[in-house]
């Protein structure tokens, strides 16, 4: 997992949710009659407001991978240790991910994202992925 990328939340008037976000310093990414998708430009961290007419997904946070191939790794092993997970889905964005419950019940979304990022429909640049945080190998404590 590269990080915790975006969240997705219900909102009631589009346009309106969109120009508090705007306000906020984020840009428009995606625009679609039921859903709109925002970003932040210093980093791709994003919101997804959903209207009340969308229902592929719900109110969910999403953590995003920089390889296809976790996603689908993940999506296995949640499997095979009994999950409950959706199948993997390709998106027109040339994204890729799957939704879950945790155990308490929170909704969850496994996100591929390109490394060039996550594509507009509005003619934005894409805001490029954040590159992943080096990993240790090393389980012991510094010192």
């Amino acid at each position: 997992m590269t990080r915790l990328g975006h969240v997705a939340v219900r909102v009631q008037d589009m346009e309106r949710a969109k120009r508090f976000y705007e306000q906020l310093g984020l840009r428009l990414t995606w625009d679609a009659q039921d859903w709109a998708y925002m970003q932040s430009p210093a980093n791709g961290d994003g919101i997804a407001l959903l209207s009340p007419s969308y229902t592929a997904a719900g109110p969910h946070f999403a953590f995003h991978f920089s390889d296809r191939a976790e996603v689908d790794a993940v999506h296995d092993r949640l499997a095979a240790a009994g999950h409950r997970v959706g199948p993997v889905h390709d998106h027109r964005d040339g994204t890729a991910s799957f939704y879950l419950q945790d155990p308490e019940g929170n909704w969850l979304e496994m996100l591929y994202e390109p490394a060039a990022g996550i594509p507009s429909n509005v003619g934005a640049a894409a805001i490029p992925a954040p590159a992943p945080a080096p990993t240790s190998t090393s389980l012991a404590p510094a010192g």
